[in-house]
């Protein structure tokens, strides 16, 4: 969605426009953390709600993660500004012991589980949060940086499935400056978190460079551009992606058999000679798609899929040879073994502890 003015309050009719996909969900949690952003979510959500005759319950969480003396009151700020919304409020606290390292990744993993835990306990489809488009350009310069592929350059998705729940972002195409400008309109008040702006975070350094790369063109709305037309491409490759599994799923039917069960349910085997003679960035998401599934780890690594498949390429050159190509290694959970012609992509067996 275009923006006219990137300064200018966000109107009735503009928040209507960014909030019909969901007017049918029968319950949405509003991710409010106090902050600008989230704050802005909440106001036009709820004027939003307000003039659809059905609609969905709106409920307000807080995610208190337990890091900033601040946090408890911005949570009491929040409930006391959706009260004069009519909506109701929920803070989920993240408890226990904090990792010393990796602390946002942590942060972030926990905020979710604690808003899809919410989600669940009010009957609620959707959680939508308040990512901006200035969120979207850091996103896609961090992974840039990080030498993510192009499924991980498309960023931030408008929607996403997590822990059986929809993730949605109304704000993807809006600038943060335009929900500043609709609060102080409003004459709304909102937290400042001070770590926004320390440099000890990936984040914060990037935003200080941010006026750098507009004077040469990387403005916010040129990087979230890109990660759109990323995303569209990344898009285009998975239905590529789809119709190459079914394809090898038919010739492994068509094939002798070898002992390879094809068709567990346990297990995902492709025939490797149809495999190989498919492009490596359609190979690469057909074995990470397998480990991901079988494997107990979490998502595979790119890099080590990148690996992965190498070692696949290199013990399948070995074809004409007297002795026939062997592979067998771990990844993510998953164990991914090459014989008889076939690779076949299982759960690992459990790892066994050392002695004492």
């Amino acid at each position: 969605m275009r923006t006219d003015d990137d300064h200018s309050p966000i109107s009735a009719q503009n928040a209507k426009r960014l909030f019909a996909d969901w007017k049918a969900a029968p319950a949405i949690i509003l991710a409010v953390s106090g902050g600008p952003d989230s704050i802005a979510l909440m106001w036009l959500a709820a004027r939003w709600r307000r003039t659809l005759t059905r609609g969905p319950r709106l409920i307000a969480v807080t995610v208190d993660h337990g890091l900033r003396a601040e946090a408890a009151g911005e949570a009491r700020d929040v409930k006391r500004l959706a009260r004069t919304l009519d909506l109701p409020h929920r803070t989920m606290r993240w408890t226990g012991d904090k990792p010393k390292t990796g602390l946002p990744a942590a942060a972030r993993t926990a905020r979710y589980r604690l808003l899809a835990q919410a989600a669940r306990a009010s009957g609620a489809t959707h959680i939508l949060t308040a990512h901006t488009r200035d969120d979207q350009a850091e996103t896609l310069l961090m992974r840039l940086l990080r030498g993510s592929g192009v499924s991980g350059l498309a960023a931030m998705a408008r929607e996403s499935e997590r822990d059986g729940v929809v993730l949605a972002r109304p704000f993807l195409h809006v600038s943060k400056s335009r929900l500043v400008a609709t609060l102080k309109k409003a004459k709304i008040g909102f937290a400042d978190d001070a770590t926004n702006r320390d440099t000890n975070f990936t984040r914060p350094r990037l935003r200080a460079i941010m006026p750098v790369l507009a004077a040469e063109g990387g403005d916010t709305r040129n990087l979230a551009r890109l990660a759109s037309r990323l995303a569209r491409a990344n898009q285009a490759v998975e239905v590529l992606v789809d119709g190459a599994e079914r394809y090898l799923a038919l010739r492994d039917r068509e094939a002798p058999r070898t002992g390879f069960d094809a068709n567990a349910f346990d297990a995902k085997v492709f025939d490797a000679k149809a495999f190989a003679a498919m492009p490596e960035e359609i190979r690469l998401r057909l074995l990470k798609r397998a480990i991901d599934r079988f494997g107990h780890e979490g998502p595979a690594e790119l890099g080590k899929v990148e690996a992965l498949l190498a070692a696949l390429d290199q013990a399948g050159a070995k074809q004409g040879k007297k002795r026939r190509p062997r592979l067998k290694q771990t990844l993510a959970g998953a164990l991914v073994s090459l014989s008889d012609g076939r690779i076949r992509v299982e759960p690992a067996p459990p790892r066994r502890g050392r002695a004492d």
